[in-house]
């Protein structure tokens, strides 16, 4: 599925962290920031899961909430979240129903060797449910303060 700027946000209702659920339709009303990142606790999402925390409470001051998005489970989520101090809900997609309802599950090639995973991407998805602004193929740093720039912008 392909999803542009403009489009209603797919919906979802997952399992979290902390054995909690997160409903994007819990959030209408407030600016919602979806990244997805492929893996927890490897360095690349590491970094940029800091970076959204380290800006979190600024995000909370322009009306967004953080939501970080991976295959991982709920357990892996929690480890996750603990080690690194991380201010914001973690959704889990074990069955990947989300990834690809976002588009986000793609072929990947590394080193001539191809494979499905999920590509790095944030959604910034505006009060009323729609997408506003979509981040592809992210490079991670200087991405958070970007994000939060665009939140700001709307």
């Amino acid at each position: 599925m392909s999803i542009s700027v403009g489009d209603k946000a797919p919906a979802f209702d997952l399992p979290t962290d902390g054995d909690g659920r997160l409903k994007l339709s819990d959030l209408k009303g407030k600016k919602v920031v979806l990244f997805f990142y492929p893996k927890a606790s490897t360095p690349g999402c590491t970094t940029e899961s800091v970076d959204f925390a380290g800006l979190n409470a600024e995000f909370e001051k322009a009306g967004a909430v953080v939501v970080g998005a991976s295959k991982d489970s709920v357990k892996r989520q929690d480890n996750f979240k603990d080690k690194n101090a991380l201010t914001f809900p973690l959704l889990s997609d074990e069955s990947g129903t989300l990834c690809e309802d976002y588009g986000v599950w793609v072929l990947k090639k590394n080193y001539g060797r191809e494979y499905l995973g999920i590509e790095r991407t944030t959604f910034l998805i505006d009060e009323t449910g729609k997408i506003a602004q979509i981040w592809p193929k992210v490079r991670v740093k200087g991405h958070a303060q970007a994000v939060l720039d665009a939140v700001k912008g709307m």
